[in-house]
């Protein structure tokens, strides 16, 4: 992985599509690299999420060209690469992984992102149907191992509609988003086991993924 992190820094400072053409070749040999990867996780992950058994590595990985339609940034490329581990691929809107590669800014991550309103609903109403089995997966061993709570990233600031306001389980009905993210030393991504790490953390997740995916279907 040390040409694409090298690539990727030097992208960082050279975001235009001149450069980018000049050094096309080098981010495909980058694109390979990366796909190894994310097929090597996906194998190992699949010895315990049976649904991502057979999933394509190509079918997770985002394009790195940007969408500038509605931002302000027109940067054309983005300064990472990302994929989203679901058993659907990066189109499946369920719970799942995610693996982010940028130097200085590496994650892995995992459950649901952004859910529909209908999704978030069932989510929260199981939450308060179960609280005790969803406390119980936050605070298992291998789990408070690398992650310390759920992101609370667009948090709401009152209770959700059909919630009273001292509902005992409010600050979870309050997220929006169900993920959780274990940040990563660039060294570490860069070990010859990395794969192996990254499934480990994934199967920590697992139990929070099967809750979600629970409550959807």
């Amino acid at each position: 992985m040390e040409t694409t992190f090298k690539f990727l820094k030097q992208l960082s400072k050279n975001n235009n599509k001149e450069w980018f053409d000049e050094n096309r070749k080098t981010y495909e040999v980058c694109k390979s690299e990366f796909e190894a990867i994310v097929k090597s996780v996906i194998d190992k992950s699949a010895t315990f999420d049976k649904g991502l058994a057979g999933l394509e590595a190509k079918k997770c990985m985002f394009r790195i060209n940007r969408d500038v339609r509605f931002s302000k940034d027109k940067s054309p490329y983005k300064s990472n690469m990302g994929a989203s581990i679901n058993p659907g691929g990066k189109k499946d809107m369920g719970a799942g992984y995610y693996m982010h590669i940028e130097p200085g800014k590496c994650f892995l991550a995992g459950g649901i992102y952004m859910p529909q309103a209908d999704v978030l609903a069932k989510i929260r109403q199981e939450i308060d149907y179960n609280a005790a089995d969803f406390k119980k997966i936050l605070n298992a061993k291998d789990f408070k191992l690398y992650f310390k709570e759920l992101s609370p990233e667009d948090k709401l600031k009152t209770a959700p509609k059909g919630y009273p306001k001292d509902h005992l389980e409010l600050s979870f009905l309050q997220n929006k988003h169900f993920i959780v993210m274990h940040h990563l030393k660039d060294s570490e991504v860069l070990e010859k086991n990395f794969p192996t790490y990254a499934s480990k953390i994934f199967k920590a997740i697992l139990p929070l993924n099967q809750f979600l995916r629970a409550c959807i279907d």
